[in-house]
C-alpha cells in the first residue's frame, strides 16, 4: 500500500533537518560553535528555496514542529572571515528565548539565527550546542527506542553506536501510550503511571520502537561516559573511545510488544533474539527518511 503523500510542512521539515544535521559542509555553509547558521544562508540553499520557503514559515515551523527540532532566534549576526559570529548585543537569554510569532519583530532573514537542536552528522561543539549533564541534573529515566531487527545487530556488536551521527540518542521518558513491561521499583516513574505522572516525550524515541533500552545512567557515568541535554530533552552521549554505549551498562532490554519480555537485565542477556527478528520488516528503515543504504552492524535505524 503506497504510502500517502507528504504534507508540506513534512517536506520542509525532512529538507531542513537534512541541512541543518549533515548537510553543513556539503553545501558550503558557515555554522558557529553553537550549531546555528544564517536563516537568509538557509532560504537561498538550494534545498530550500526549491520549496519557497519563507521567513514567516520557518518561524511558524519551528514554533510548531511536534518534536521541537529545531531553535531559531532573533540576533544581529556577522559575517567576518567567512565565520558565521553571533553580535556582542546577542545575550544569553536572547540565545534561550523562544521563537518570535510569524510577522513580528525584523522582516530580513539576515536577523535570524537556526539550529537543529540534536541529531547532528557534522561536527559540533557539544559543549556550546548542549547541555553538560552533572550531578545537579541526572534525569530519572534514560532509555532509547529501537527495532527487533536493530536489536540483534546492537546485541551482537555489544551495544549501541553512534555511527555516523555525532551522538547516541536516548529519550527521558517514553510517548504517549507507551508503558513499561517490566514490574520493578523504578516503571512507576518509567512509564508515567506514579503519582505525578510527568508529560510523555515528544523527542528522542520513534513512536515505532518495539525495543526499549533502559540505560543504568549511574553505571555509565562511573565508566567514563559523557552525557548532555539538547534543546528539545533528547538526552545525548557519544559513547566511549570507539563511539560504543556498552551492552554492560543497559540496566534492562524489553520488548514492548509483550512477546519476548526482558531481553537484558543488569548488562546480563538474558533471551537471544529470536531468528525472525534477524529479518528486516517492510516497515522497518535504514538510517535517514528515505535513504537506501546498506545497514552496518550495530547501526540502529530507530535513532530519532
Amino acid at each position: 500500500m503506497p504510502r500517502p503523500p507528504m504534507t508540506r510542512d513534512v517536506q520542509v521539515s525532512k529538507k531542513l533537518s537534512w541541512l541543518l544535521r549533515h548537510g553543513i559542509g556539503q553545501e558550503k555553509l558557515q555554522m558557529d560553535a553553537a550549531g546555528y547558521v544564517n536563516v537568509a544562508d538557509v532560504l537561498s540553499n538550494r534545498n530550500i528555496r526549491s520549496l519557497k520557503v519563507t521567513l514567516d514559515e520557518l518561524k511558524e515551523l519551528v514554533a510548531t514542529n511536534n518534536k521541537q527540532r529545531f531553535s531559531l532566534i532573533s540576533c544581529h549576526v556577522q559575517h567576518t572571515t567567512g565565520a558565521v559570529l553571533a553580535d556582542a548585543s546577542c545575550t544569553a537569554a536572547e540565545l534561550d528565548a523562544p521563537v518570535q510569532p510569524p510577522g513580528s519583530a525584523s522582516d530580513n532573514p539576515s536577523d535570524y539565527l537556526i539550529r537543529a537542536n540534536q541529531g547532528h552528522s557534522v561536527a559540533i561543539d557539544s559543549d556550546s550546542l548542549l547541555t553538560k549533564i552533572d550531578g545537579t541534573n541526572i534525569p530519572d529515566v534514560c532509555v532509547h527506542g529501537t527495532t527487533k531487527h536493530a536489536w540483534t545487530l546492537i546485541a551482537s556488536s555489544g551495544g549501541l553506536r553512534r555511527m555516523t551521527r555525532q551522538h547516541v540518542h536516548f529519550a527521558a521518558g517514553l510517548p504517549a501510550g507507551f508503558k513499561s513491561i517490566a514490574k520493578t521499583e523504578n516503571t512507576a516513574a518509567e512509564d508515567g503511571t506514579g503519582p505525578t505522572v510527568p508529560a510523555p516525550v515528544i523527542s528522542g524515541m520513534r513512536n515505532s520502537s518495539t525495543i526499549l533500552i533502559y540505560l543504568d545512567f549511574a553505571k555509565a557515568i562511573d565508566g567514563g561516559l559523557k552525557f548532555w541535554k539538547s534543546a528539545n530533552d533528547v538526552i545525548l552521549t557519544d559513547g566511549n573511545e570507539e563511539g560504543l554505549v556498552p551492552l554492560t551498562f543497559f540496566k534492562r532490554v524489553e520488548d514492548r510488544t509483550g512477546g519476548q519480555g526482558i531481553l537484558v537485565q543488569d548488562g546480563q542477556i538474558l533471551k537471544q533474539p529470536p531468528a525472525e527478528w534477524a529479518h528486516k520488516g517492510p516497515n522497518q528503515r535504514n538510517g535517514r527518511a528515505g535513504a537506501k543504504k546498506p545497514q552496518l552492524k550495530g547501526e540502529d535505524p530507530g535513532m530519532p
